[in-house]
């Protein structure tokens, strides 16, 4: 399977964990506002996929509405248009959908999608999600790279968009961390296993665990590491030891000169 590399402003610019958001400047997660604010500002961007109700790629982190909006309930109950009039709370955006953040985005800055797990055990797909995602990208023309805990999917984008970017986001997997994740799936995802087998080129790693034997042994091979997610310029520095590039929010991470 061809592995297509990370473009180099994946590793240039520090990119944003959801955007650069901030609640108390109304910018929230993944929203309008904080992916236009990181624009804005230079950073790349990284944002989550979840699926509608009606098959489309919208712009959210969780599987349920209830932390962010004033909506309870699981995101995928929901049609494309009813969560595009799903305001945010503490925030005057609603949902967007991977169209239209592609069109805020403009290619002016690196996209990196994360596609949520939707089996919520990292299982098999039904690959509705990474159609959606696939589908939404074709045809644009900025520098873009998708990826996902769930190695099923990452499969899927490499059988659906071959000529995108793709890596695997990986982690720990402390079973405590990850319940209710069965613990023989965390020990087997701990290990990267997929990562020759879905033609990944990179991974996205927890920052806590960069000094794990197996990121190195890939970091050796070719592999282009990033990770999640650093909160302060100090632990920035201690990343950047061992990864390529950071995800960073809380903080303003610099820009290189």
């Amino acid at each position: 399977m061809i592995r297509v590399p990370l473009p180099d402003s994946f590793l240039r610019l520090p990119i944003t964990h959801r955007a650069l958001h901030d609640r108390a400047a109304g910018r929230i997660e993944n929203s309008p506002a904080a992916i236009k604010a990181a624009v804005t500002a230079g950073y790349g961007i990284e944002v989550d996929l979840q699926l509608s109700k009606d098959g489309v790629a919208m712009v959210f982190h969780d599987e349920e509405l209830d932390r962010l909006t004033d909506q309870t309930g699981p995101v995928n109950l929901r049609t494309s248009a009813e969560l595009g009039r799903t305001r945010l709370r503490d925030s005057t955006d609603t949902i967007p959908t991977l169209a239209e953040v592609l069109v805020m985005i403009d290619g002016k800055v690196p996209l990196l999608i994360e596609i949520k797990d939707q089996t919520l055990v990292m299982g098999p797909t039904d690959g509705r999600l990474e159609a959606a995602t696939a589908e939404a990208l074709k045809g644009y023309r900025g520098d873009v790279a998708v990826m996902s805990f769930n190695p099923h999917s990452v499969a899927h984008m490499a059988r659906l968009a071959p000529g995108l970017p793709r890596g695997i986001t990986t982690s720990a997997y402390v079973p405590d961390d990850w319940a209710p994740l069965p613990v023989e799936v965390c020990d087997r995802l701990r290990d990267i296993p997929d990562y020759d087998a879905t033609g990944s080129s990179f991974i996205s790693h927890e920052a806590s665990d960069l000094g794990r034997d197996r990121v190195a042994e890939l970091k050796a091979q070719g592999a282009r590491v990033l990770c999640w997610t650093i909160r302060s310029a100090a632990d920035e520095a201690l990343a950047r030891q061992v990864a390529d590039n950071v995800t960073f929010e809380g903080y303003l991470a610099a820009l290189p000169a």
